[in-house]
């Protein structure tokens, strides 16, 4: 079973993969950054997990998750996106504030109790962010959603939330942006760098930043 410390760099490398595409190699400096560690020692566990079969490691070039890599991600995104929801729908914690007892007890929890917090929770297939939640098989739901930054004047439904950052997302509570709701993308004013929104139960509408908006993923209403 892989350490805390390796399960760290698998579900960072995934995060990459994600949107860069599932063949691409990733840059081992942008996995040092989100990691906050040094390049150096990026490096050194990049050829430890290579030796371990978790990646493909081309140095200089970069790296990418092979099968196994792939499958052992997806259990530590599993377990922290079932545990983010089990705190947020039976604890009654903010979705704002789980992520970081998420990063803890992803790497404690048993598979036992695991599997008794997915059956507690009905087997949810997202998690409070909108986030797929993989299943006990390796299989994600393919959502289709598209970056909001990227996105045309039209009507839209929050699909997730990528940032776990709790001000972030307590902004986005108080704008009524949270996963299921409706908005329409009235005006892209990209001199500003801003995007007008007329969200569904809001008062105002509501500005937000073309780099903010890179965090949201939706789907057309």
């Amino acid at each position: 079973m892989p350490t805390s410390t390796v399960e760290n760099y698998l579900k960072a490398i995934w995060s990459f993969q994600e949107s860069l595409g599932r063949n691409e190699l990733v840059s081992v400096g942008a996995v040092a950054e989100k990691l906050s560690v040094a390049p150096g020692t990026a490096t050194t566990m990049m050829n430890q997990m290579k030796k371990q079969g978790l990646v493909v490691y081309v140095p200089r070039r970069g790296v990418r998750l092979n099968d196994e890599g792939a499958r052992a991600a997806l259990k530590v995104l599993r377990r922290h996106r079932l545990v983010e929801t089990f705190l947020v729908e039976v604890m009654k914690l903010d979705w704002a504030e789980v992520h970081e007892d998420a990063e803890v007890l992803e790497h404690v929890v048993s598979d036992r109790l695991l599997d008794r917090m997915d059956e507690m929770l009905d087997h949810p297939t997202y998690d409070p962010h909108g986030a797929p939640i993989p299943g006990p098989d390796g299989q994600m739901v393919v959502d289709g959603a598209a970056v909001l930054a990227d996105c045309g004047v039209g009507e839209y439904v929050v699909k997730s939330v990528c940032e776990d950052e709790p001000s972030f997302l307590q902004w986005l509570s108080g704008q009524r942006l949270l996963p299921g709701t409706r908005f329409l993308l009235t005006e892209r004013d990209l001199q500003a760098g801003m995007l007008v929104l007329d969200v569904e139960g809001a008062t105002e509408l509501v500005r937000i930043s073309l780099p903010s908006a890179r965090f949201l993923r939706v789907v057309t209403a």
